[in-house]
This record gives C-alpha cells, structure tokens and sequence, in this order.
C-alpha cells in the first residue's frame, strides 16, 4: 500500500516570554519548524507528527508560570481569507533536496 505525503496544517505561533535567554531558546527552536514572520510570532506548516515534536522541545524550554506559548490553528478555508499588508500571505515552502 502507497503512502500519500504527510498532511500539514498551519500553524500561526505566538508568545510572551519575559526571559531573554529563554526566549532566544524559543526562537531557536522555533525556526527550525517554520518562518519568523514578526516579533514573537512564526507561521508553520506542519505535519501531526511534527507540532508533536514541537510540543516536546518547547515543554523542555518553557517555565509553565512564567511563559506562554499559543498556538493558532489555520484550516485551509480561513488560509485562503487571510490578508496581508506590506508583506506575503502565509505559504508552505517547498524544498527540494538533489
């Protein structure tokens, strides 16, 4: 049995975290699962698998009543309504390895 490709939603992440070093670690963490699109906040496409992963790493970082992280769901109905001034609409990059 074929499988298809692993679906991947969006993800709008937002956070608040008063610690420097902590938030740096965040950020970190953060890039290598989507694009930094404004302060304290990335657009991510991921896979069930992956914002699994994303969960783990940042549940290692963050101080549970120091810091929040939010992340925002996107279904592809509301992707498609999504409007931007001054920069590009939320979109999946692709990457080709060779």
């Amino acid at each position: 049995m074929q499988r298809g490709k692993p679906k991947r939603a969006l993800y709008v992440i937002a956070y608040d975290i008063p610690s420097d070093r902590r938030r740096t670690r965040v950020h970190k963490a953060l890039c290598g699962f989507g694009q930094w699109t404004q302060y304290s906040l990335f657009e991510c496409h991921l896979t069930d698998k992956e914002l699994v992963a994303l969960h783990g790493k940042l549940d290692k970082l963050l101080e549970p009543d120091e810091d929040s992280v939010r992340f925002y769901h996107i279904c592809a109905a509301c992707m498609a309504k999504v409007e931007t001034v001054g920069s590009k609409k939320p979109a999946e990059e692709s990457v080709f390895i060779v």
